[in-house]
């Protein structure tokens, strides 16, 4: 931890540098710890000078510093900021977070669980809160300046993610909003969408991960690098190699299909594949790995006391264990375990596994809240322990005393005993289901480096502060709302990205489960891929227009549909021309305010020169209309070998019908033959007046207008018979 000292001199070296131009920034950067990343600088600096910003970085690469900026930017200009989250548990991290840096009464909490302190100028909230605050009009909004958007790469999500859409558009203009997102391939796009409804945005593009990302593969007992072994780049995460599979993975699993379940044990035995080598974990240990107690006897379950503390395990127990342990490397199938998760080891035997060779601690993905509660009760039933007596006597009495204001017999309604003795073995579950205050001691205790193993659904993986040296993924599938399927490259990333510690560990750890369905060339496609394109789940339908119109009127409405980001990936144009009529609307009603005077109302006097100047465009298309009308009634009452007059130039000449209106393919149409010979078409438009009948001739019976000697014969006999037409 960096002395005042430093943390003076390091402002004082920026400054002279010229980062006075920034001086909330200067002052912010002063009270950290850490020096700030070069994109946190750019983004915070973008803020700074009123423009919005679009961050996209990798995950623990630090993106909230910018959110606490536009926090400290509001304070220090006397503004709002509320800070944006998609789940409660984030909202509920970062409140906490929050409040401890400036003060209980400066930050407030809204969520569908909490209320606190609503009108603070700091709240802490999730965006459909947000969303509903606007539609309501909500007087909290007043002095808003800055929005948070955390994780807003969210908004592709199929069910939720049109609220982001929604409340990025509805924003009043002069709110800053600060996006930031996890890796996406298009933020160029988003960032060029925010611009356009939003305003000058600034994109911050971050590509570097802090802590490089190891990928592996757990096959039976045997952990292995899903790529081949070469050392990351700095500043990757572990896609090294051209992304070649490592061999010796391809080569176990396919010894580990011809054998069965009853395959080859062990871990990092054999081959050089196996993450245990002693290169790799010299590393490990170098980085400060814990190495916490093994696995003991199974069935040593504690006994609750009188005061809630569960009672030690007895040294048979203990001797027991060694046993256990024993049999388990030996490669022996555990009791109760045989024949269950398809030949893969139990969840007990890989914590075990991941603790042999440094890996913890470590969060397991398991896509089901019921899934991670049977993980801490398998768990239990090996009797597993990660941490000392010490630790668990230390873990105990922390959570006695965050559990001190519930009564006894509400606690063993709600599992606490169970959740006690996971938490003082060093494991526990964490999932939205939980009671909200044992979720909130999972965070801490795993935070503050206490447990060394939790379960947990996705949920975690969005934004919560619990970073790990490991995370394991049993399996590739979850439930997305409708159907089971396959989690996505970006889905994989964001999960995996939890591990790699900052500032502890030297490199993370993913670590995917095999099974005999799994393809380790299909974990290495969703590993290897760098392309994260965020595409928008707004999709209109009739029955949401019928319901937007209704709620929110049209205009509104029709905002909502034109100015999506999904219509933006569209039709970028549309996008930014319903941005310009919104302004100019806004400045007319600018123009309107202005042009108040006490002589009279121009507005009144405006209209009636409209009034005037549409009637007297009405009065002028009927005169025409009713020109029109008398020509085409000139033209239908003439027959064959009428002549007429026509205007040419200065002067009339005349004309001969040889295909009367009526007799024509098209209606009101006539057909002539000119004094020079030439065939024409007549229509009203070509005629100003009504046409003058000057006589009539007779046409030959078999007359052929193709024949230029023929045309020429009738002009000929038209100008001999009928005299000249009169001048006008």
């Amino acid at each position: 931890m960096s002395s005042p000292a430093e943390r003076f001199a390091r402002a004082r070296k920026r400054q002279q540098a010229g980062g006075a131009l920034h001086p909330q920034l200067e002052q912010f950067a002063a009270e950290l710890e850490f020096p700030l990343d070069d994109f946190q600088q750019r983004a915070a600096a973008a803020l700074e000078g009123g423009r919005g910003v679009l961050v996209a970085a990798p995950t623990g690469a630090g993106k909230t510093v910018v959110g606490e900026f536009a926090v400290h930017l509001a304070l220090a200009t006397g503004r709002k900021a509320f800070y944006t989250t998609p789940i409660k548990a984030l909202s509920n991290q970062k409140y906490a977070d929050l409040a401890r840096r400036y003060g209980a009464a400066s930050v407030g909490l809204l969520t569908g669980d909490s209320s606190i302190n609503s009108e603070a100028p700091i709240v802490v909230m999730t965006t459909e809160v947000l969303r509903n605050m606007m539609y309501g009009d909500s007087s909290t909004l007043d002095g808003l300046g800055f929005v948070v958007m955390d994780e807003v790469h969210y908004l592709a999500d199929r069910f939720r993610g049109a609220v982001w859409e929604e409340v990025i558009i509805h924003l009043p203009q002069d709110v800053q909003v600060a996006s930031l997102s996890a890796t996406v391939s298009n933020a160029e796009e988003f960032g060029a969408w925010l611009g356009a409804v939003r305003g000058p945005t600034e994109v911050v593009v971050e590509e570097h991960r802090p802590v490089p990302l190891w990928q592996h593969m757990l096959v039976g007992r045997r952990l292995f690098d899903l790529f081949i072994d070469r050392v990351p780049e700095p500043g990757t995460d572990g896609r090294a190699a051209a992304d070649q599979v490592n061999p010796e993975l391809i080569e176990a699993i396919r010894a580990r299909r011809a054998q069965g379940p009853g395959g080859p044990r062990g871990i990092g035995g054999g081959g050089g594949g196996g993450a245990g080598r002693g290169a790799r974990r010299g590393r490990l240990e170098d980085a400060g790995a814990p190495r916490g107690r093994r696995a003991k006897a199974r069935g040593g379950s504690w006994t609750s006391t009188a005061g809630g503390r569960a009672a030690r395990p007895s040294a048979a127990q203990r001797n027991a264990g060694t046993a256990t342990r024993a049999s388990v490397r030996a490669g022996q199938e555990s009791p109760g375990d045989r024949g269950t998760r398809g030949g893969a080891p139990s969840r007990a035997e890989v914590v075990g596994l991941l603790d042999e060779v440094g890996l913890l601690p470590a969060i397991t993905f398991i896509f089901s809240r019921a899934g991670c509660d049977a993980a801490v009760r398998q768990l239990l039933a090996w009797d597993l322990r990660l941490v000392t007596d010490t630790d668990a006597d230390r873990i105990a009495g922390f959570v006695e005393n965050r559990v001190a204001g519930l009564a006894t017999e509400d606690l063993s309604v709600l599992g606490y005993w169970d959740f006690l003795e996971g938490l003082t073995r060093g494991f526990a579950a964490h999932h939205a289901g939980m009671l909200p205050a044992f979720r909130e001691i999972v965070e801490q205790l795993f935070t503050a480096g206490e447990i060394k193993c939790v379960f947990a659904t996705e949920t975690l993986a969005l934004g919560i502060n619990m970073p790990a040296r490991t995370v394991v993924l049993e399996k590739l599938v979850k439930f997305n709302g409708e159907s089971h399927a396959d989690i996505t490259p970006a889905e994989y990333t964001q999960l995996t990205g939890r591990a790699g510690r900052r500032g502890i560990d030297v490199e993370g750890h993913a670590v995917v489960l095999w099974h005999p369905s799994l393809d380790p060339l299909s974990v290495a496609g969703l590993a290897s891929t760098r392309t994260y394109p965020l595409r928008s789940s707004f999709r209109p339908t009739y029955n949401m227009a019928v319901n937007l119109v209704e709620r929110f009127g049209r205009g509104r409405a029709r905002d909502i549909l034109e100015t999506s980001f999904a219509q933006f990936q569209a039709d970028r144009a549309v996008v930014g021309l319903t941005r310009q009529i919104r302004e100019h609307d806004e400045a007319l009603a600018g123009y309107a305010a202005a042009s108040a005077c006490d002589r009279g109302d121009f507005a009144e006097y405006a209209a009636l020169r409209a009034d005037l100047s549409t009637l007297e465009k009405g009065a002028a298309k009927g005169r025409n209309a009713l020109r029109r009308e008398q020509v085409q009634a000139s033209l239908d009452a003439l027959g064959p070998g009428d002549v007429i007059a026509l205007p040419d130039g200065r002067h009339l000449a005349r004309a001969v019908i040889v295909a009367p209106s009526r007799s024509s393919s098209r209606a009101g149409e006539v057909g002539v033959i000119t004094e020079d010979a030439r065939q024409r078409r007549l229509v009203a438009t070509d005629l100003d007046a009504p046409v003058e009948r000057l006589g009539a001739i007779r046409l030959p019976k078999r007359l052929n207008l193709r024949v230029a000697t023929q045309r020429r014969d009738l002009a000929s006999t038209m100008r001999a018979q009928v005299p000249t037409a009169r001048p006008p």
